[in-house]
């Protein structure tokens, strides 16, 4: 065993993590933001897939930092091996925000990594401060363990007005005048708020999508059950950066039988077709007397996510009159629960991915929790689930 291995795990650690990268500077960055993280520790690092293998046999973490382009054995050719070694790991990628980066990035999704942290480009301090905020949220999002509360301090009364976030949060209508349900089985009319439309019954007019974590592949699942007849279009807000988005569109074409592409600005929406959101773009959506268009912005961060999923429902929901079918599938976080609610006070109807078969519960559990899911379905009938809502059926 080694020295890191041998070391006694802090209390209130949720994760032993393994870093890979044969990069010493990359390397050296992330097994210190590690150590210095009281939630996480490190149990070991190597520099290659060769021995990153060896010593996640040995060590068995819980979470692994893996590189895309290594000597000997790169991430690619790793990731097979190491998720065969530790079944249980949860696997991160490490990449740069490149085309290759990029394509390589997409298929380890495909092939089984929970996630990606993309590094910054060389000499660019603040971008390797984005990068350790994103990754350590990452590993923590992705923990087996859950994050220990932080004690309360009684003595300390509560400020009235919390401090304002670094992104700017979605502004909802009042929360549903009952009370949130806690069962998670598929209700058929779940409570909205007073005044809210009617129930929408019929064809959807858009079907909107909702991911973060995760995403990439159940999105990948979910539009290649969708057949291409679909008389609806489809629009997307993947939590990804820019250039991925274009990746990501150009798998999901080649996985499924749609046309999907990444949106431009004043697009016109075609049925049967699949619009992701640009990534660092918000997209919402317009409707004139020729019909349904896309709007890209980049007014500031949503719930800290620019594209996120709240102004797209929110938008969708205003321009169909609630004639729309909204899915909120794996991601760490709430975004798109305000925007389910504002959807589903408008007559629209919820499918929210159910914990098991989700790599993070957070978006999709935030829409169950609140009680604003028509079913909860797992990743293998939300594909089905959606055809069948967008032929009219309940």
């Amino acid at each position: 065993m080694t020295e890191l291995a041998r070391k006694a795990s802090p209390a209130n650690s949720i994760a032993r993590v393994l870093v890979i990268d044969d990069s010493a500077v990359a390397r050296g960055l992330m097994t210190r933001w590690v150590e210095e993280d009281a939630d996480l520790t490190l149990v070991g690092a190597a520099v290659d897939g060769e021995q990153g293998l060896a010593k996640a046999k040995e060590l068995q973490p819980d979470l692994i930092v893996l590189d895309v382009e290594m000597p000997k054995m790169d991430g690619l050719a790793a990731l097979p091996l190491l998720l065969k070694a530790v079944p249980r790991c949860r696997v991160v990628m490490a990449s740069t925000l490149t085309r290759r980066g990029g394509e390589v990035t997409i298929r380890a999704l495909s092939m089984g990594a929970a996630d990606y942290a993309s590094k910054p480009q060389a000499g660019r301090l603040a971008g390797a401060e984005e990068f350790r905020r994103d990754l350590l949220t990452k590993l923590k999002a992705l923990a087996p363990r859950p994050i220990p509360p932080v004690p309360t301090q009684t003595a300390v009364a509560p400020s009235p007005t919390p401090a304002a976030p670094t992104g700017r949060t979605f502004t909802a209508p009042p929360p549903p005048a009952a009370p949130a349900k806690k069962a998670y089985a598929p209700v058929a009319q779940p409570p909205m708020s007073r005044g809210a439309t009617p129930r929408h019954s019929g064809r959807p007019e858009i079907i909107a999508i909702g991911s973060s974590t995760g995403g990439p592949q159940a999105l990948r699942d979910v539009i290649g059950a969708i057949p291409a007849d679909v008389r609806a279009p489809i629009v997307i807000a993947q939590h990804m950066p820019a250039l991925f988005t274009k990746i990501l569109a150009e798998h999901l074409t080649k996985a499924s039988k749609l046309v999907c592409k990444e949106a431009e600005d004043k697009e016109r929406l075609k049925a049967g077709c699949v619009y992701v959101a640009p990534g660092d773009f918000h997209m919402t959506i317009r409707k004139d007397a020729a019909g349904y268009y896309a709007v890209l912005d980049q007014t500031p961060p949503i719930n800290f996510c620019r594209p996120a999923v709240d102004p797209l429902f929110q938008s969708v929901a205003e321009v169909t009159r609630g004639a729309a079918l909204g899915i909120i599938l794996t991601g760490m976080g709430h975004d798109g629960r305000e925007g389910a609610r504002t959807l589903r006070n408008a007559g629209g109807t919820i499918l929210a991915q159910d914990e098991p078969s989700s790599i993070v519960w957070g978006m999709p559990g935030a829409v169950a929790e609140a009680g604003l899911a028509d079913e909860i379905l797992s990743l293998a009938d939300m594909g089905p689930g959606i055809v069948r809502r967008a032929k009219g059926g309940l």
